[in-house]
């Protein structure tokens, strides 16, 4: 390992340097990873799961980390958990809102479930799914991994907040996915 000028060692410098350039590569060519027709079956698929529960669903892929994410080295959990407040996903009426959040260029994957959903779902059943998803986002097949994450959160909305049969469906996020 060696060392610059800076104190830093070299392989942190070039690290950063790769994911610099692997995140503005994907950015210039990582929003057509997922077809508009793709979108749009993943945007019916969450209406279709919201009118089974209360809860809702918001879906953010992105082609790479904001410059300022980079710099800072920041990853996917902290962008995931800063997207999940930027797009009000805490601000459901049954606080059981869920961000699934892709990031293209590191293949990571991020659930982030409201306090109504998390108290009921250990933290280890998270990992699992995203552990099954990983393998789809590796191959690039984004829509599969997605499809998949969706049906899991969707049946553990089901299970702790199932909609009544007398119940308005009420849409208080916008369903189609979010591609940046």
């Amino acid at each position: 390992m060696g060392v610059e000028n800076s104190g830093q060692p070299t392989h942190t410098l070039w690290r950063s340097i790769w994911r610099l350039v692997h995140h503005r590569w994907h950015d210039a060519f990582g929003r057509s990873a997922i077809p508009l027709q793709a979108l749009q079956r993943l945007g019916a698929q969450v209406a279709a799961s919201e009118r089974q529960h209360t809860g809702q669903i918001r879906i953010v892929a992105e082609a790479g980390l904001p410059w300022s994410y980079l710099r800072r080295h920041a990853n996917a959990r902290e962008r995931a958990l800063m997207l999940f407040s930027k797009h009000r996903v805490w601000d459901t009426e049954h606080n059981n809102g869920v961000l699934i959040y892709l990031l293209m260029p590191e293949h990571a994957f991020e659930i982030v479930a409201d306090r109504g959903l998390a108290r009921h779902v250990p933290p280890t059943a998270w990992q699992e799914m995203a552990t099954k998803m990983s393998a789809q986002f590796q191959q690039g097949r984004y829509e599969e991994g997605l499809a998949q994450a969706l049906g899991a959160v969707g049946a553990l909305l089901v299970e702790h907040f199932p909609r009544a049969t007398d119940s308005p469906s009420v849409n208080e996020l916008p369903d189609a996915p979010v591609v940046r």
